[in-house]
């Protein structure tokens, strides 16, 4: 076997170099498992090591529409190895389920957006009206399984929803399920991201929407044209901007919110939700609205970290993230390589 280290699984390469530099600073030994293809031996031993498993919800956007798929059997072989994984099999449900992340959300006490889940395309118009009610009232839609935004967009009267489901533009949910949800508005035009790693609340990420695009990652290779004129939705607000068209997320749409600490009571609140739920890396967030609610609606588990960001903030996210996995790694190999006692 091989000197036990850190194995990173995901799909995205564009996404590790941040990482890749982390570990290499902490001195952590790591190595990538891209699983766009490959295979498993299920008669053999899982190398050792500390799997950290960061699949993302918009892997299918990418090409790798099986890449979930590919998750799920490779992370139970390696817990029933007994490895140690982080972001476990209950994890990656949550990452590709915000029907999941809403449930248990709301079960914890949190505020959470009202939402309907329609499965399949024949009930949509339908549930819609019963969502509003039968009144031309804002509402949004977003993909159950989703990320970049998937989904999302803000619908003002029945019939333009009813033209949307109808039209060649329908944007189908990649698991069949659709979420029909309350139109919320911030009161200021941002969104906070709290980011957590081993327990621990790194920092909070203020995202400015006043730009209107609703691609909220923060990674260099997410900063892509918002596409479209007029109000566009943003993780369940709207800012309303008109002439939005070739607008781009860039560095300066991300900044720390640094009057949001540890000690923040939702802060600290969602810090227990995450060790309740054995979630031990994610970025979670929340909107502050105009009639005064703070609506927590997204829990990200394959986290990913702006440069500008970075290099302001009082604690780097990758090498937070370098530093706790090692951690895990010198504990459990180095009890495995200690002498027993007599």
């Amino acid at each position: 076997m091989s000197t036990p280290r850190v194995y990173v699984i995901h799909e995205n390469p564009e996404w590790f170099p941040p990482l890749a530099a982390a570990f290499e600073a902490e001195g952590v030994p790591v190595q990538e498992v891209l699983l766009t293809e490959g295979q498993i031996d299920l008669g053999a031993e899982p190398e050792p090591g500390v799997y950290w498993s960061r699949m993302s919800a918009s892997s299918h956007t990418r090409g790798h529409e099986h890449s979930k798929e590919y998750t799920r059997a490779l992370l139970g072989w390696l817990e029933r190895a007994g490895r140690q994984v982080v972001g476990g099999s209950h994890v990656l449900e949550l990452e590709v389920s915000k029907v999941a992340q809403h449930g248990l959300l709301r079960a914890a006490g949190f505020d959470v957006p009202r939402t309907t889940a329609v499965f399949g395309t024949t009930t949509l118009k339908q549930s819609a009206a019963t969502f509003t009610g039968g009144q031309d009232v804002p509402f949004i839609t977003k993909h159950n399984q989703g990320g970049k935004g998937l989904g999302v967009r803000r619908f003002d009267s029945l019939a333009e929803f009813d033209a949307y489901v109808d039209s060649p533009e329908f944007e189908a949910p990649v698991d069949g399920i659709t979420l029909l949800q309350e139109y919320l508005t911030a009161r200021e035009p941002f969104i906070t991201r709290a980011e957590f790693v081993g327990g621990e609340f790194v920092y909070a990420v203020r995202v400015d929407t006043s730009a209107g695009s609703f691609e909220l990652c923060p990674a260099d290779a997410c900063a892509v044209p918002s596409g479209e004129n007029g109000p566009q939705v943003i993780a369940g607000a709207v800012c309303e901007v008109p002439g939005t068209d070739g607008t781009t997320v860039t560095a300066d749409t991300f900044s720390v919110r640094s009057e949001v600490t540890a000690e923040h009571p939702l802060v600290q609140q969602l810090s227990g939700f995450l060790a309740d739920q054995r979630i031990q890396i994610a970025g979670v967030e929340f909107m502050e609205t105009t009639d005064g609610r703070t609506v927590v609606y997204d829990i990200n588990t394959n986290t990913n970290y702006n440069p500008a960001v970075e290099a302001v903030a009082p604690a780097s996210g990758p090498r937070s993230i370098a530093r706790f996995l090692g951690g895990l790694l010198d504990a459990e190999y180095a009890a495995a390589a200690a002498p027993a006692h007599a």
